[in-house]
């Protein structure tokens, strides 16, 4: 797979790097989550619930069956809810509030199929209760007065019914009274037909008239179990239990808040945190890596770590005098640091000086008094068994033409995280046009977790393991040619013609010649190739 179909397979987003940068940024949504409950515990102590009554009101439904699923209840929770109940409750109370933002300070809820729930705020604790006491007084008016109307509305039907069943029954007694007194030429069975319908009649309008009369009554029952059986009371209120709630729910929309910014930015600014990347984003394979230095605990830790790592990069270049650099991108400090150990670490097989050319930094008071010494660049020449270290930085605002004079090797100290994509490779690219190779790239404050492989497997003239195999090769001393023998004259003597040659000469076997087989130019094909030695910088120079 080339890398352009590399670059098209990779995904969008990287949850590995997306994880590591959102791990990295736990500062920003561990600071967001104590804001947020430190605002929460202020809103519960400044800014307290108000006083809050309860009521309990118990409902006679004239319908209510077994088989109720709670739409009655549903039925009053709504009505209780409604401008008309608000308005009758201002009125007991004398207020001049607008039932529509009454409606906002009080709410109903069914407990059972008979059972209302009242829950009514109030600034203060007797302006709580009354509002409570108006609320149901005002909902079971409301809801008696409702079932007495539909009890009114129903006898007034009934009663009607009756009277038109009563202007019925009157033309019908009359034709049975005009029957009669025809005496012996009534018909019988036009007189039968009209008794029928006059019981008919008759039984409707009784019937009426004792339903009328039980609507009348209206429903008792309603009226007398529709009643407040809680009195309003006061909730108690709980300082502490309120502050925990409140500061757990800003606890909680602070640390998604802040996860969720940590998330954006890193998307958005396209930092590399993983091995991988900065490998791959600067073309040099990472070569070391170190922790962020601790300010106060655990600094000799540090610095044993800090040690081995300058051990190793004094390995990693080269034995024979020369200059090498150190170019800091984010890490002034250990980069200033680890220059000082591997300025010691030299000192012990020959002369080595320290070029001091880090903004913000005093090499000299790191150094100490000792055999190194520290210079400004371009002080004094360079002596031909000294090794010198030069200390830069390629922080934006880098003046990339003066790299060169701090060594011609370069070892990148880079925070993980620090610079975008686009940085690192112009890091990469002006330190190619410069033509100061990359040994290594020694990380700063990598992420625990991280695994993955930052080595680069081209580049073999700057990677360590090129490095390590270029062996200078022997050059073979220059043949000697022997001196061109004397050629005498030598007379002419008739010789025989030679014979023809056969091209292509054939085997005797049995007395017959067989045709040697043709061999073609690519029967050789799958013969091994011959192994060639990578071209290291030493070798390119000679050749």
């Amino acid at each position: 797979m080339t890398s352009a179909e590399k670059a098209n397979s990779e995904p969008l987003v990287d949850l590995q790097r997306l994880v590591v940068s959102v791990r990295r940024r736990r500062r920003l949504w561990v600071a967001t989550a104590l804001l947020g409950l430190i605002a929460g515990g202020l809103v519960a102590m400044l800014m307290p619930s108000p006083p809050t009554a309860v009521a309990q009101i118990l409902v006679i439904h004239p319908d209510d069956s077994p088989t109720d699923s709670g739409t009655l209840m549903r039925t009053d929770v709504a009505v209780l809810e409604t401008t008309k109940t608000a308005g009758e409750a201002l009125k007991k109370l004398n207020s001049t509030q607008a039932p529509e933002e009454f409606l906002k300070d009080y709410e109903g809820l069914g407990l059972t199929n008979n059972v209302l729930q009242l829950t009514v705020k109030g600034k203060t604790r007797d302006e709580a209760l009354a509002r409570a006491q108006a609320i149901s007084e005002a909902f079971i008016a409301e809801y008696v007065g409702r079932n007495q109307a539909a009890a009114a509305a129903q006898q007034k039907a009934l009663l009607d019914q009756r009277n038109q069943a009563q202007n019925e029954l009157t033309p019908i007694e009359a034709s049975i009274v005009t029957e009669e007194a025809k005496g012996r030429n009534a018909n019988p069975a036009q007189l039968e037909r009209l008794y029928s319908r006059r019981a008919e009649l008759t039984s409707k309008i009784s019937d009426y008239d004792g339903r009328a009369q039980e609507a009348g009554i209206g429903t008792p029952k309603v009226a007398a179990g529709t009643q407040i059986v809680d009195a309003p009371r006061i909730l108690p209120h709980s300082l502490l239990k309120t502050l925990a709630t409140d500061a757990g729910i800003g606890f909680a929309l602070g640390l998604l808040a802040g996860l969720g910014l940590a998330a954006v930015t890193s998307v958005v600014k396209d930092r590399p945190v993983l091995r991988r990347e900065i490998s791959r984003h600067l073309g040099a394979s990472v070569i070391a890596q170190l922790p962020d230095p601790p300010r106060f605990l655990r600094r000799s830790q540090a610095e044993t770590g800090r040690r081995r790592v300058a051990a190793t990069l004094v390995r990693a270049v080269r034995q024979e005098g020369g200059s090498v650099s150190l170019l800091d991108l984010g890490a002034r400090r250990v980069t200033a640091a680890l220059a000082v150990d591997m300025a010691r670490e030299l000192a012990e097989k020959g002369p080595v000086s320290l070029v001091d050319d880090l903004p913000k930094t005093n090499l000299r008071e790191l150094a100490g008094e000792g055999p190194i010494q520290v210079l400004d660049r371009g002080d004094v020449p360079m002596a031909a068994q000294e090794r010198r270290i030069g200390v830069g930085s390629i922080e934006p605002g880098t003046a990339w033409t003066d790299l060169e004079f701090l060594g011609a090797e370069t070892i990148l100290v880079v925070r993980a995280g620090h610079a975008n994509t686009e940085w690192l490779h112009t890091v990469a690219r002006q330190l190619a046009d410069r033509r100061i190779p990359i040994i290594g790239v020694v990380v700063v404050d990598p992420d625990p977790r991280d695994h993955t492989d930052g080595t680069l497997w081209d580049g073999l003239h700057t990677a360590l393991r090129g490095r390590a195999g270029a062996v200078p090769e022997r050059k073979a001393p220059p043949e000697r040619r022997a001196p061109r023998p004397v050629v005498k004259p030598v007379e002419r003597v008739a010789t025989p013609a030679p014979k023809p040659v056969e091209m292509f000469p054939r085997e005797k076997k049995n007395g017959r010649r067989h045709p040697t087989p043709y061999k073609r130019a690519d029967d050789n094909a799958d013969q091994p190739t011959k192994r060639f030695k990578p071209v290291s910088p030493d070798n390119a120079e000679a050749l």
